[in-house]
């Protein structure tokens, strides 16, 4: 263990995990420290429509090709690099189109919070 008081993350030297989104890098999850995890999740297509009951997500676009998007609760927005949104729990939500993100998650990432919606009876309810 090292006696640095800091932590250090090289997304280039994390392995990428499979997820509704593409593939994604994830970083501090060991860190007791630090209140969350932070992704780069590169997505080449579309995702599958979800949810998370407790996490809340902020996604700062860092590339994006020129028709990609992301919906969120049935809204189509529109992506470019330096766009910002804050996805709270229960917001459905999707990337569509090649993009890189950054991804802020609060509190630590979990799997098990990951809801896919595949029909409308499964999505929560406002």
């Amino acid at each position: 263990m090292s006696d640095k008081r800091y932590r250090l993350a090289d997304f280039n030297q994390l392995p990428g995990v499979a997820c509704p989104c593409g593939t994604a890098y994830r970083a501090f999850a060991d860190v007791p420290e630090f209140p969350g995890t932070i992704h780069r999740t590169e997505i080449h297509t579309a995702a599958r429509p979800h949810f998370h009951r407790k996490l809340t997500e902020t996604y700062y676009i860092l590339e994006a090709e020129p028709d990609a998007f992301l919906e969120l609760d049935g809204d189509v927005i529109p992506v470019h690099p330096g766009l910002c949104v804050v996805i709270p729990p229960g917001v459905v939500h999707r990337a569509v189109g090649r993009m890189v993100i950054l991804n802020i998650v609060v509190p630590k990432f979990d799997p098990s919070d990951e809801i896919l919606v595949d029909e409308p009876e499964d999505r929560p309810s406002k």
